[in-house]
């Protein structure tokens, strides 16, 4: 497992064993939204505010990737589902594979699981084959583990999100992305529960400064291993000072309130 482990620390600071990612992959299902119509400038803003990795489909690796002067982890991601869907948006297929992303020069790859979906059968499937795969290859695999369905009442309830996230760690994943609990006591329940595996947040929608932030620092006193802040970061009018702000309370220990009054005044 020397390939896992060498990518891993391009992607999770070796020293906080900690790591802040920039999702980007929201233009494959929602266009050139606010933040992503440039992904260069997206890129050079997550090196600049000391992101760990960038996460995004192929048009990362062939259209945005490291344009900046400091360097900065590449995540591939293989799940899309997009808004013309008409009938079921949770329905995620995959369309790239690990032999792509490595020869793209991918420190990891990524893919995302609706549990609870009229489509988990054949999503799990894939999870298995890829998962497979990036064993064979040494590849990290980051898992996108979100319950969302029919029957799923509360997305963020602690009761599904570490179940969701022990099924992602049993299948294989080597970082797990699951909603944030809401509360640090809860959020342990899933850490707790997810064999060692590490646990990011999602950032969630594009919202307050300060309450994104709290959210990032209760997981990290959970134990969380970090953060993917997508739209809080790349939508906020100064994101690498976002990206900073959000660094400080992973790596840097910092509480939501200093970073704010340190990075976003």
């Amino acid at each position: 497992m020397l390939g896992k482990r060498i990518r891993l620390e391009r992607i999770i600071d070796r020293n906080t064993g900690k790591t802040v990612i920039l999702p980007l992959d929201h233009g494959a299902g929602m266009g050139p939204i606010e933040g992503l119509v440039d992904l260069k400038t997206a890129v050079d803003a997550a090196a600049e505010g000391g992101a760990n990795a960038v996460l995004g489909h192929l048009g990362l690796a062939l259209h945005g990737h490291r344009s900046a002067g400091k360097d900065v982890g590449l995540i591939l991601h293989f799940s899309v589902s997009t808004e013309f869907n008409p009938t079921d948006g949770d329905a995620k297929v995959s369309v790239n594979n690990v032999q792509t992303a490595l020869k793209l020069g991918a420190d990891a790859v990524s893919i995302h699981v609706n549990f609870g979906s009229e489509t988990e059968a054949e999503q799990l499937r894939v999870f298995g084959k890829i998962a497979t795969n990036c064993l064979e290859w040494g590849v990290p695999l980051l898992v996108m583990a979100y319950p969302r369905g029919p029957k799923i009442e509360n997305p963020n309830d602690v009761e599904n999100v570490k179940k969701v996230a022990r099924i992602a760690a049993e299948l294989g994943a080597d970082i797990i992305k699951v909603p944030y609990t809401g509360d640090s006591k809860s959020f342990k329940e899933v850490v707790d529960g997810a064999l060692g595996v590490p646990v990011v947040i999602a950032g969630g929608a594009k919202g307050d400064d300060l309450a994104a932030l709290k959210n990032v620092e209760g997981a990290i006193k959970a134990g969380g291993a970090g953060v993917a802040m997508g739209r809080n970061a790349f939508q906020h009018k100064n994101p690498a000072d976002f990206i900073k702000a959000t660094a400080a309370v992973v790596h840097g220990g910092k509480t939501a309130e200093e970073a704010v009054k340190e990075f976003l005044k």
